[in-house]
């Protein structure tokens, strides 16, 4: 069987898009899905995204790992479905989907920017690993928290007084081990580490283990909403600019007096970058 496909991709986090409001797609084909996301033996993708009909909504968000096995909200997929629905001619400039965390807003900018609003968020709880020291706790404010928003986050930031340096970190190393520690069984996380900037309004730096992927990603949007969102307890404030391998992200949000956040937006690019048959 052919198979049509789009490939989009938001600050380099790349989707293989599927436009099957036929529902016609095997969403139990964990292999192929996998397969497809091969860099090697298929397209190549971080993900699988379908856009599906659903009644009362635009459209409804499925989304997949690069493993084949469903996942949790994808901030930079979502943006990229979006796009991927006006290029469809189902919406304009806006939208109203289903996604797997629940309802989403989203609008596209004159720019070609998508904002995505994501779900509110509980507030950032401290987390201490004793089985990695990089995640002991010293003095406040603590330089690791958990923030879920929409999938889980665990945000370490690095001190600034050690080396070496975000761009050489090992990400992939660190990375692994927080995200199969048993405090985070049995699900796992997905891990960001983070260098703070001397000045808080100048980007966030920001690189990102993705589970599912098993690796680290150009890019992951519910990722640096974590950061930014945790970064508010380090003196940013609203909206962040977190800067990524793949490119540069925007965070806008309300903290509630119970510390929580509420009206949170994603903002970023979203790009069509080929589409073909396989």
């Amino acid at each position: 069987m052919a198979l049509d496909f789009h490939k989009y991709q938001g600050t380099g986090n790349d989707f293989i898009i599927l436009d099957d409001r036929a529902a016609q797609f095997d969403v139990t084909d964990q292999a192929l899905i996998a397969r497809l996301c091969h860099r090697r033996f298929g397209i190549g993708a971080d993900g699988l995204l379908l856009l599906r009909e659903r009644a009362g909504y635009d459209f409804e968000m499925v989304y997949f790992n690069a493993d084949g096995a469903p996942s949790s909200m994808c901030g930079n997929g979502a943006r990229c479905l979006v796009a991927f629905a006006q290029h469809l001619g189902v919406i304009q400039e806006k939208a109203y989907f289903l996604a797997v965390d629940g309802p989403h807003e989203a609008r596209i900018g004159t720019n070609g920017l998508v904002h995505l609003k994501m779900s509110d968020v509980a507030p950032p709880q401290p987390v201490s690993l004793p089985h990695h020291p990089i995640t002991s706790l010293p003095p406040q404010p603590p330089p690791d928290v958990f923030v879920h928003t929409g999938s889980p986050h665990h945000v370490h930031f690095l001190d600034p007084n050690m080396h070496p340096r975000l761009a050489e970190f090992d990400v992939q190393g660190q990375g692994r081990a927080i995200r199969y520690d048993q405090a985070y069984d049995p699900a796992g996380t997905n891990v960001n580490f983070v260098e703070v900037p001397a000045d808080p309004t100048q980007p966030w730096a920001v690189r990102t283990y993705e589970r599912g992927v098993e690796a680290e990603t150009y890019s992951c949007g519910t990722g640096v909403t974590a950061v930014a969102l945790a970064a508010s307890g380090r003196g940013a404030v609203s909206p962040v600019r977190l800067s990524t391998p793949g490119g540069e992200l925007e965070v806008a949000f309300e903290v509630l007096a119970d510390g929580s956040f509420a009206d949170v937006w994603l903002s970023g690019p979203a790009v069509r970058v080929f589409e073909g048959q396989m």
